[in-house]
C-alpha cells in the first residue's frame, strides 16, 4: 500500500478550502473548477491504496472511479455528479464552454456543488478508511 495516498488527501483539504474561498469572492467557475479537483484527487488518494499501480494522469472521475473499484458502489446521484462535475475541468478552459457554465454555476448551483464535493469526499475517505483496516 502506498502512502502516496496521504498525498492526495492533504491537497485535496487544500482544494476544497480553496473552493470555499473562491465561492466567499464570487468565482464560480473556479469554484466549479476546485471542486472538480478534489473530487478527481479524493479517487487518485483511493486508487493508492486499492491498486498496485500510481494513478494514472487522467481527469476522467468515471474512468478513475471504474479503474479503482469505486463505481461499482456509488450511488445513481454520485455517478451523475461525476459526471456533472467532470465538466468543470477540460472544457472550462476554452471560450465556447464558458458561457454555458457560467449559466450553470450560479451562487446557488456553486453551493449545492461544494455541498455535493464534500459529500462525495467523505464517503470516499470513509470507504479508504474501511479499506485500510481490512488490510491490516
Amino acid at each position: 500500500m502506498s502512502t502516496d495516498y496521504e498525498y492526495w488527501l492533504e491537497i485535496v483539504d487544500y482544494d476544497l478550502e480553496t473552493a470555499e474561498a473562491m465561492y466567499s469572492t464570487g468565482r464560480w467557475l473556479y469554484v466549479g473548477f476546485m471542486c472538480h479537483q478534489v473530487v478527481e484527487k479524493v479517487l487518485k488518494a483511493y486508487w493508492c491504496v486499492t491498486c498496485d499501480d500510481e494513478p494514472p494522469y487522467i481527469h476522467n472521475h468515471k474512468r478513475l472511479a471504474q479503474g479503482c473499484g469505486l463505481w461499482d458502489e456509488m450511488t445513481d446521484e454520485q455517478k451523475d455528479f461525476i459526471e456533472t462535475v467532470i465538466t468543470f475541468n477540460i472544457e472550462a478552459r476554452y471560450p465556447r464552454y464558458k458561457d454555458e457554465l457560467f449559466r450553470q454555476l450560479t451562487p446557488a448551483n456553486c453551493r449545492n456543488i461544494i455541498d455535493k464535493t464534500k459529500e462525495m469526499q467523505q464517503w470516499t475517505k470513509d470507504k479508504l478508511s474501511n479499506r485500510m483496516k481490512q488490510s491490516k
